[in-house]
């Protein structure tokens, strides 16, 4: 064990290097051209079988050390469209765009376990570097996997990791079973009758409609689905209307719902449709209403959440893992690849989340003291399920 964290620890300068370097030229989904070079020259120079062109931008490494099992390390390359505000040497070049949500480190812990192994491989198993372009919304391990992602590599499990701030550097969360929440959205055009803001009895107000239908969309959460399983719908966008005086024809509502049970989904789609179309015909209004199936949830099977536990045990000590957090009503498309493949996906502590720098904020920054820590417990999931 010391003399893993000590080898580790040699290479940390290089990894701190490599992970300003990501952040400073941070990629949107898709768009991982100059990220997805950067790692396919890492790995080929570790001496990796080196494949591009899934989903685009994305790269898988391969390196055979021997009969035992085929896993699957999976880490996301993209960044937010997001302006920077921490002011960091290494801060966004690129104007709007920031790995706001760690995935330079994620990308950098990976490639470091890459390295490692490659120097130092163990008798058994195979290993998949997957870095998969598009987590944030757009859905790229969906897409890598129609292209052929478990096809061209059919490994025996699939594991996953992301930062978390809030929880202490060197700490690791593993879930048996719901990890984080399937993700829709939601659009309901409703269709009124514009007129003077002084004479709303000669107009059909959509303003007014849509204030019932947030209510009687939030009534669903507290009334119609059971209070022991989780759920949420936020209205995220209001559109309508261009002055003071006048009351528009249409308004538009957006947003997002989240849940972990399937029929839970189900009842959330079917009821806010219904409620949708009967307030506005209500009110004399039309409404189309859509909803989008984004991301399933992300659901750790248990034997594969065993082997995470094991593997955070031996990395962090017994002391640091913890089991019994609650999940995320957040949502991660690593759930696609757990749909194909059994597996597990952890969360690692990336320390205090104090002054608004949580994920997603443009005060964020991953915290390059857990570099060390994330690539120990590669190294050590890669050892046990090989052999699992």
């Amino acid at each position: 064990m010391t003399d893993v964290v000590s080898r580790i620890e040699r290479i940390v300068p290089d990894l701190v290097a490599w992970r300003h370097d990501l952040h400073a030229h941070p990629e949107t989904a898709f768009e991982e051209h100059r990220t997805s070079a950067f790692i396919a020259e890492k790995l080929r120079a570790f001496g990796l079988d080196v494949h591009t062109g899934l989903a685009g931008t994305g790269v898988v490494g391969v390196l055979r050390c021997g009969e035992g099992a085929t896993v699957g390390l999976r880490a996301d390359i993209d960044a937010l469209p997001i302006m920077e505000a921490t002011g960091l040497p290494y801060a966004s070049v690129h104007s709007g765009r920031m790995h706001a949500c760690g995935h330079d480190g994620h990308t950098t812990m990976l490639l470091g376990a890459a390295r490692m192994l490659a120097d130092n491989p163990p008798h058994k198993g195979t290993f998949v570097f997957i870095f998969q372009p598009a987590e944030e919304n757009e859905g790229g391990a969906r897409v890598m996997i129609e292209q052929g992602l478990f096809d061209r590599f059919p490994v025996a499990a699939v594991y996953g990791m992301h930062n978390w701030p809030g929880l202490d550097c060197g700490r690791i969360a593993v879930h048996a079973g719901p990890v984080m929440a399937a993700f829709d959205t939601f659009e309901a055009v409703v269709q009124g009758r514009g007129s003077h803001a002084a004479m709303p009895h000669q107009g059909i107000d959509p303003i007014t409609i849509g204030s019932q239908l947030q209510a009687a969309w939030q009534a669903i959460v507290s009334r119609a689905i059971d209070p022991t399983d989780p759920a949420v719908i936020s209205v995220t966008q209001i559109h309508a209307g261009d002055t003071w005086n006048v009351i528009p024809d249409k308004l538009v509502l957006r947003g997002t719902v989240r849940s972990f049970q399937p029929h839970v989904r189900d009842l959330l789609e079917a009821k806010m449709a219904r409620r949708a179309e009967l307030i506005c015909a209500a009110f004399d209004a039309r409404c189309t209403f859509t909803y989008s199936r984004r991301y399933p949830a992300t659901i750790n099977s248990l034997a594969e959440a065993e082997i995470a536990r094991q593997a955070a045990i031996s990395s962090a000590g017994g002391d640091k893992v913890h089991t019994d957090l609650p999940p995320s009503m957040g949502a991660e498309d690593f759930a696609f690849m757990l749909e194909h493949k059994p597996g597990a996906y952890v969360w690692i502590g990336n320390g205090s989340d104090a002054d608004g720098r949580n994920l997603h904020s443009p005060h964020y920054d991953f915290n390059d003291a857990v570099l060390p820590h994330g690539v120990h417990y590669w190294l050590r999931l890669a050892e046990i399920a090989a052999v699992a």
